[in-house]
């Protein structure tokens, strides 16, 4: 005879709370990584010296080697155990963390955001499987619940911390100090994983580890990445359109071989059928679209508020905080029952207002003088509720079209479209930023010329002179503009400031000096406003794409 009566509930793990804490340790760290760069990248370049590219790369090396890294992530916490692999990445990450702040190169620096992002791919994924290892179904959306407040603050705080910790220059370490930070983060995340998360068993049956696939992922996202951080800077080579047809190339045979995989019996790192599903692949165009203008964007005006408008990485991350906040409200409103009665449409409804939002801040930016944060305020705080609103809905819609057995690959790949989309914004909007800016200042240069002119004549310089006084500025702005490595004067600059401008009027040089300054600033400002136009574009593309996913997402999600 079967017993009706219902077995007791197993006593829930002891020390779950505490594991909890050092799992939210460890996703803040992560979390920080991922944006501290956008505001201090302008100092490191000052202080280690290289191109501008440099600061592009700060902030992609580590979002590419994320997303690369988090196609598998997952499966080696089910290959070889959660905790062991949370803790394993926990302590290369630490590690990478101390060699990005002691690094004596911008080589060293970026090799090691490559490393940290890896293991950050190693160790992020591990938390969701834990928690729903150790917490009881009672407790399991309590658990996730602190996950968005604590992310909210963190999102709010990283910039602002970051921009502090460079300009209170602790210890003499200036910007190393944003890396530097992790380590007592990391070392709780390690004594604490070994001493509070529970051991756990592996699956019985491991899933295979698609090394080939992971290595055909990576050099594809390379092929993408690389050209068109470096293009610019080396001037449209031959190969670097060759690299990015090469990029379809191995992409393709990639999904080739994904395919071949699944039909021999074997694990594919994505599941190929995924991609003959309309709601997914709209989906990973959409999140690939949508975070590279989100990222991009921030990117792009971090480096206006710092190299455009000479303001402290400390102005630059406070001036961002109504930006994070907008975001923290857009997520509330969307948990507060926009999502279930939306849909799909509280997804294109933030997808419009951020991009009205980043509008306004074009608007702001293009006819505002002397622009103050203040100023910006209004149109950035529209601009993070956009944003809360779109990614609240994002991923449970777009899984809501596929499959429940494959929720898994599906969701494993679209986080790491999300990396990969942030690391395309970076170069591609970092791309068009600097490219953009030498012909913006040359043509503000350009419109300045005549009341320089009316002062030179008034002060006696003859015409000729101020012929050659006002080519050679233009000149030295445009080169200066178009320069890898800002702290090398162009040689246009140098003969400039040998020749002396003439005419024996100690006006002349306060006037040269105020011309320059203000064609420089507002050829800064004339190459931001088109960048955002661009991420506008991005965004009306993300909207028009959401038109493919379902309409609403699956209730158990």
């Amino acid at each position: 005879m079967v017993s009706l009566v219902e077995a007791p509930e197993r006593t829930p793990y002891r020390w779950r709370w505490v594991a909890l804490f050092v799992i939210l340790a460890a996703e803040v760290m992560d979390l920080l990584d991922a944006l501290v760069t956008t505001i201090a990248s302008p100092a490191i370049r000052a202080d280690l010296g290289g191109s501008l590219s440099l600061i592009q790369w700060l902030g992609a090396a580590y979002t590419l080697a994320m997303a690369v890294g988090l196609l598998t992530g997952g499966r080696l916490g089910d290959m070889f155990g959660r905790r062991r692999m949370f803790v394993v990445g926990a302590v290369g990450f630490t590690a990478a963390s101390a060699v990005c702040g002691l690094a004596p190169s911008g080589g060293v620096l970026i090799g090691a955001r490559v490393v940290q992002g890896l293991f950050g791919a190693v160790m992020i994924p591990q938390g969701l499987g834990i928690i729903k290892q150790i917490f009881p179904p009672r407790e399991t959306a309590a658990a996730f619940g602190i996950f968005g407040p604590v992310m909210g603050m963190s999102s709010v705080g990283g910039p602002v911390l970051a921009g502090w910790l460079v300009d209170a220059d602790w210890f003499g370490h200036g910007w190393r100090m944003i890396f530097l930070i992790n380590l007592p983060l990391g070392l709780l995340a390690v004594l604490g994983g070994l001493r509070f998360i529970p051991a756990d068993g592996v699956l019985p049956r491991r899933p295979g580890w698609d090394l080939p696939g992971t290595v055909l992922a990576a050099a594809g996202s390379f092929l993408l990445v690389y050209p068109l951080v470096q293009g610019r800077e080396l001037d449209w080579p031959a190969w670097t359109f060759a690299m990015l047809g090469g990029a379809v190339v191995v992409f393709a045979l990639f999904g080739w071989y994904e395919v071949r995989r699944e039909r021999a019996g074997a694990d594919p790192l994505v599941v190929p059928g995924l991609f003959r599903k309309r709601a997914f692949t709209g989906g990973l165009i959409a999140g690939v679209v949508f975070f590279a203008a989100l990222i991009g964007l921030s990117l792009a005006t971090s480096i206006y508020y710092q190299l455009g408008l000479g303001w402290s990485p400390l102005k630059a991350g406070l001036t961002g905080l109504p930006n994070a906040l907008g975001a923290v409200v857009g997520f509330i409103a969307a948990g507060a029952g926009l999502t279930a009665r939306l849909g799909r449409r509280l997804l294109q409804v933030g997808g419009v207002v951020m991009a009205l939002g980043a509008g306004g801040l074009w608007w702001s930016v293009q006819h505002v003088d002397d622009v103050t944060p203040w100023h910006l305020a209004p149109a950035l705080a529209v601009t993070g509720i956009g944003m809360g609103l779109f990614m609240a809905p994002f991923f449970d819609i777009v899984l809501a079209g596929v499959e429940p057995h494959e929720s898994g690959s599906a969701s494993g790949t679209l986080t790491s479209v999300q990396q990969l989309g942030g690391a395309l914004g970076i170069a591609v909007l970092g791309t068009v930023l600097f490219g953009l800016l030498p012909g913006a200042v040359a043509d503000r240069a350009d419109a300045a010329a005549p009341p320089l002119r009316a002062r030179l004549a008034a002060a006696g310089v003859p015409a000729g002179d101020q012929d050659r006084i006002v080519a050679g500025v233009r000149a030295c702005l445009r080169d200066r503009a178009d320069s890898d490595d800002p702290s090398r004067e162009p040689a246009t600059c140098t003969a400039l400031s040998g020749s002396g401008p003439g005419g024996g009027d100690p006006a002349i040089g306060p006037a040269i000096e105020t011309y320059a300054r203000d064609a420089a600033r507002t050829g800064f400002r004339d190459a931001l406003t088109r960048t955002v136009a661009v991420a506008i574009a991005l965004l009306a593309l993300a909207v028009a794409v959401s038109f493919l996913l379902p309409q609403r997402a699956r209730e158990e999600e």
